[in-house]
């Protein structure tokens, strides 16, 4: 399958960010409460499934965290340069470069899926896509936390980012209810939705989703 077009600037503003990225962005142990306990949640139910992959991992951090509650866990990006530190920071764990469109992972195989706070990168039309990506190799039983931006269907183009460094990926601010919808269309069972609303210098609502694939 052809790259999607997204993606060369999602790559590309991520590969120039990476260093301040890394500098800027909180650790796990920085997140407020709630999100904090929702990473808990997903290691607990994750745990005794198989491998976990954190789609999206950036430099690892959550990564690490994960494997730090006991998940066997790897990370894939599709930033070459995330990669490199990632594998610097965390050299005892696995991480791969890769995209969420065409996952290099057979059907079935992982217990558990992380999509932290990547997926708002992705244009809508792309999320079904994605969605059936999170399906298909997810095994029976297998669990989903898919946490990010949500909005009212805004659609964002930042110049600068992360040490106002250029970049030129878009947001795009979907409704927590149409996340709901679509990953229900992709055949997942959500549980569990989580909306925060903006507090302490967050702009931005925030949803978190919990759901597994039916046995």
């Amino acid at each position: 399958m052809t790259e999607p077009s997204y993606l060369t600037a999602v790559r590309e503003s991520y590969d120039t960010v990476a260093a301040d990225y890394v500098r800027l962005v909180k650790e796990p142990a920085e997140l407020d409460p709630v999100s904090r306990a929702m990473l808990a949640a997903f290691a607990e139910l994750a745990r005794p499934l198989g491998p976990v992959a954190d789609l999206g991992c950036g430099p690892g951090k959550v990564t690490a965290h994960l494997a730090g509650l006991g998940v066997p866990v790897f990370g894939v990006d599709v930033s070459p340069r995330m990669i490199e530190l990632a594998r610097a920071a965390y050299p005892e764990l696995r991480f791969t470069v890769g995209s969420m469109t065409a996952l290099e992972v057979g059907s079935g195989e992982l217990g558990g899926i992380l999509a932290y706070y990547t997926t708002h990168h992705t244009p809508p039309q792309w999320l079904p896509t994605v969605f059936a990506e999170f399906h298909r190799t997810l095994a029976p039983g297998g669990r989903l936390m898919l946490a990010g931006h949500v909005g009212n269907g805004e659609h964002l183009r930042p110049t600068r980012a992360y040490g106002d460094h250029p970049v030129s990926y878009e947001s795009h601010l979907l409704p927590p209810d149409r996340i709901g919808e679509l990953l229900q269309q992709a055949g997942l069972v959500v549980t569990t939705r989580v909306v925060q609303e903006p507090e302490d210098g967050v702009k931005r609502q925030a949803g978190t989703f919990l759901a597994y694939k039916p046995r």
